[in-house]
């Protein structure tokens, strides 16, 4: 079984799995996917190191039709045995698998053929005891930023390198290299006898793009003081802004919802929907997978189709629907390139930053955590339990616990009034923050 595997060898076993399978009897058509991934994960404690972690990783995937019966097999050994045996039980497999019409590889018009580079890969050789020290000095500044901050539930730095290669026996071949380095911290303070926690965090594809690690400590201990207090809220309606880490949230619901999965199992709110205006005009949402150095862009989808810069909400109508080869079957549909999801959405900002979000809500409700799984993507019913701050007057006037809010996904997506300039860049998803003009706050 081969241990230390390059980004080369894995191609050519991809590659050569693709060939071999191929030749087999009643075999048409071939898929295969490989990855192989390193990493190292520190965490720290009231400045002692509590783990370190090495990790090494790799996979390879194979993919089978005999006309449209399919079998797949997962393998983790890389030797020849390994690899005839997973070929030759993918291959039984499809013998005993029922034909399903939809199934198969990408149309050959479909798939990938330009590669630009996005600038994802930014290796950098961290040794444990920096990635130690990156983290001590992340919950350092916590710990010294104020003396209610007693405690932390631990700073992390880590950092990994990842290669995923994709081929398939219509002569696709291609292969991505990846890094990531990310740090975190949670704070813990204490009053009154009650214990409030939050965090904060920076990840990137360059190491040189991390923020300041005093930064980050920082901010997880001020996040943290600005919960002492909390009080419960009485029930009631009103205009509620999440936060931007919150707001990825709302957009997920909506990728869920118009998603292929969901929607050729008719379970899905927003079914029916392409074309229909579901938003204000002034709400514009975009896919770009090309963006240098973000965390989504890609090329090619899992299916090795092209992926594509396109609108996904346009003045508040509903675009296109984000679907992958077996999906686009199923609905009579064309692929979107959306096999493995989305590839950095972006949500057009608005004109107000967080400050003017706040005037222009005046009484109401900001949400800086939800909790617990509270949304029915069938229905649309929508309620989590959260934590934010009560505003009035346009000023946050102390932070608020044990609520839940609750609405329906349609009336969420129509009463949004604004969406804030106050962008955090650091996901998949890259909004501002989100004002919906009124929602049902449960308390007491």
């Amino acid at each position: 079984m081969q241990t230390n595997v390059t980004n080369s060898d894995i191609t050519n076993i991809v590659a050569d799995i693709v060939k071999t399978a191929k030749q087999k009897p009643g075999v048409t058509a071939v898929a295969a996917t490989g990855s192989i991934s390193n990493g190292l994960s520190t965490q720290v404690r009231l400045g002692e190191v509590e783990t370190v972690e090495f990790n090494r990783d790799k996979s390879i995937d194979i993919v089978v039709y005999k006309q449209k019966s399919k079998g797949a097999v997962a393998i983790s050994d890389f030797g020849k045995d390994a690899i005839t045996s997973a070929i030759a039980a993918a291959c039984r497999i499809a013998d005993y698998t029922e034909a399903d019409q939809y199934a198969g590889l990408a149309e050959t018009e479909l798939l990938a053929t330009e590669f630009p580079d996005l600038d994802l890969y930014h290796p950098a050789a961290v040794s444990a005891d920096q990635a130690i020290a990156y983290a001590q000095q992340i919950e350092a500044a916590a710990l010294g930023y104020d003396p209610r901050i007693k405690n932390t539930d631990g700073a992390v730095f880590s950092s990994g390198e990842s290669f995923f290669v994709y081929a398939n026996s219509d002569n696709f071949l291609q292969g991505v290299s990846k890094t990531s380095f990310n740090a975190y911290c949670t704070a813990l303070a204490a009053a009154n006898g009650k214990m409030q926690r939050d965090y904060d965090y920076t990840v990137a594809r360059n190491i040189n793009s991390l923020e300041a690690f005093n930064a980050i400590g920082i901010r997880a201990a001020q996040k943290t003081l600005a919960r002492l207090g909390a009080q419960k809220l009485k029930t009631c309606t009103a205009p509620v802004l999440f936060v931007p880490q919150m707001a990825r949230g709302i957009w997920g619901t909506l990728i869920s919802a118009i998603s292929g999965g969901a929607l050729y199992r008719k379970s899905s709110f927003l079914l029916d929907k392409l074309g229909s205006k579901i938003f204000p005009d002034f709400v514009n949402i975009a896919e770009n997978p090309f963006l240098k150095g973000a965390l989504g862009s890609a090329c090619f989808d899992d299916d090795g189709v092209a992926t594509q810069s396109k609108n996904i909400i346009a003045n508040g109508k509903l675009e296109t629907y984000l679907l992958s080869c077996y999906a686009a079957r199923r609905l009579g549909m064309k692929s979107a390139g959306n096999a493995g999801g989305v590839f950095n959405l972006i949500i057009e900002p608005g004109a107000l930053g967080y400050e003017g979000l706040l005037q222009k809500m005046g009484t109401g409700l900001v949400v800086t955590e939800l909790m617990g799984q509270g949304t029915n993507i069938v229905s649309g019913d929508y309620s989590h339990a959260a934590f934010g701050y009560w505003v009035e007057n346009g000023k946050i006037q102390y932070p608020v616990e044990e609520i839940t809010i609750a609405g329906n996904l349609v009336d969420i997506f129509q009463n949004i009034v604004a969406i804030g300039n106050d962008v955090d860049y650091r996901g998949n998803t890259i909004t501002g923050s989100v004002l919906i003009d009124a929602m049902t706050i449960a308390g007491t």
